[in-house]
């Protein structure tokens, strides 16, 4: 027979991998797939990549924790990170971080002011009268324990750790205390006295530096115009100088810039004269002008009065900036605030340039969050609305305007801040924290 032929397209069949195929199907020597393969799905895989990981943002303003208050009871929120509250006589203490409970030291006799000084908080209950000394109850911070009670009232000064018991504290104002009686250094452990300096009449007590990388002094400025410079270790006088005649006060003398600033009358008119704080020595003297307050304005010190505010280098007293039309500053960490508008004397201003005087964010119309806040920025308030609403916005020298977060609920207010938290009271009765996410 004879064989037959096919006209056609030839025909290829694929016997598979087993067949003894050659090395080069198993590994390729060179790409099987186009060149423009590859960027092409690395473009789609980041592309995909970065789609799903892309969550949303989180909220301005995140309610962490939220607690029945009276509408006198006191809260404060401490460095370490806690929140203390009081409530029915029951003082709470609650983590900021998670806004968890930390311990409750069951009933304690009603304060109108929680504070806290070398780890413990100090309760003096408010006493109508001014005969009866209701004392201070010491109550360790880490556990609500009560570590122990005494009379008087138990301050720190500025700078030190140190416990002072003072007797019959007349004002409180500024940076220092009008003292009578004696002052006297507390135990921390136990309460007990560990020295006493006395006051023969009445003093103006606040802390000041001492030389360079040596722990801070007490100063007290008495009555009789005798300051004198105490060691908070032992309570040994150090130094002692007379001052001129002036008002003294609270917030006379003050610290700034280093430096011990007086405001005082002369013959020539109001002055303002700085002293060493370690020597007391007299460094200048310069005018005042119409000044009823000296503070601390960054490296400056800022005389502010109904004529305006001059900030005045602390190392010679030579001025540096004037502003006519403000009426205050104030130093918030590491911001510094200025207020007087045609409005009124306490609106704000905005937050200044200390060196040069100049406004880098606007805060016309928004209002300050009382408490340390972030450190390079400041919380800040606006109603608007007819009070129906009210906004929160992160203020910092980085904006010319504040930054808007959210909106607080209906009726919030008594606001407190610190670096990431918000705390406000509510007319319905309630302590609420946030967690506040700065935008960017």
């Amino acid at each position: 027979m004879a064989a037959e032929t096919f006209e056609g397209p030839t025909v290829i069949i694929d016997l598979g991998l087993a067949r003894g195929e050659p090395d080069e199907y198993a590994a390729p020597t060179r790409s099987t797939v186009p060149d423009w393969f590859a960027p092409v799905m690395v473009a789609v895989l980041v592309l995909f990549g970065s789609t799903a990981s892309a969550a949303p943002p989180p909220p301005a303003l995140t309610p962490l924790l939220s607690m029945r208050v009276g509408p006198a009871d006191p809260y404060t929120l401490t460095d370490n990170g806690d929140l203390l509250a009081q409530s029915l006589g029951v003082l709470t203490s609650y983590d900021l971080r998670d806004g968890h409970l930390r311990w409750q030291a069951g009933s304690a006799m009603p304060t109108f002011r929680l504070r806290t000084g070398d780890g413990l908080i100090l309760l003096r209950p408010f006493s109508g009268n001014a005969r009866v000394d209701p004392g201070t109850t010491a109550v360790a911070l880490d556990n609500g324990s009560v570590r122990w009670r005494r009379s008087g009232s138990v301050v720190t000064v500025t700078g030190s750790s140190t416990l002072l018991a003072v007797s019959n504290v007349r004002s409180f104002s500024g940076p220092g205390r009008r003292v009578q009686g004696s002052v006297e250094a507390v135990d921390p452990a136990t309460g007990r006295t560990t020295w006493a300096v006395p006051v023969p009449s009445t003093a103006v007590l606040l802390g000041v530096p001492g030389p360079a990388e040596s722990p801070w002094r007490m100063l007290l400025v008495h009555d009789n115009r005798t300051a004198a410079v105490h060691d908070l270790t032992t309570g040994a006088e150090l130094v002692e100088a007379q001052l001129p005649p002036a008002d003294y006060g609270p917030d006379n003398p003050v610290l700034s810039g280093g430096l011990l600033l007086l405001r005082h009358p002369t013959l020539g008119g109001r002055m303002v004269s700085a002293f060493d704080p370690v020597t007391l020595q007299p460094r200048w003297t310069r005018p005042a002008g119409s000044a009823f307050g000296v503070t601390t304005c960054g490296a400056l010190a800022c005389l502010a009065g109904p004529d305006g505010v001059r900030a005045v280098d602390p190392a010679d007293g030579a001025l540096r900036w004037y502003r006519p039309a403000w009426r205050s500053v104030e130093q918030r960490g590491g911001l510094v605030l200025a207020f007087g508008t045609p409005a009124g004397e306490n609106d704000p201003v905005g937050v200044i340039d200390p060196d040069t005087g100049e406004v880098v964010t606007d805060l016309d119309g928004w209002r300050p969050v009382p408490g340390a806040g972030g450190g390079d920025h400041l919380l800040v308030t606006r109603t608007a609305n007819a009070g129906a609403r009210t906004m929160v916005a992160v203020a910092a020298p980085d904006g010319a305007q504040p930054e808007l977060l959210a909106d607080l609920p209906p009726g919030t207010g008594d606001c407190q801040a610190v670096p990431a938290r918000l705390v406000c009271r509510s007319t319905s009765g309630d302590l609420t924290v946030w967690a506040y996410q700065r935008k960017g």
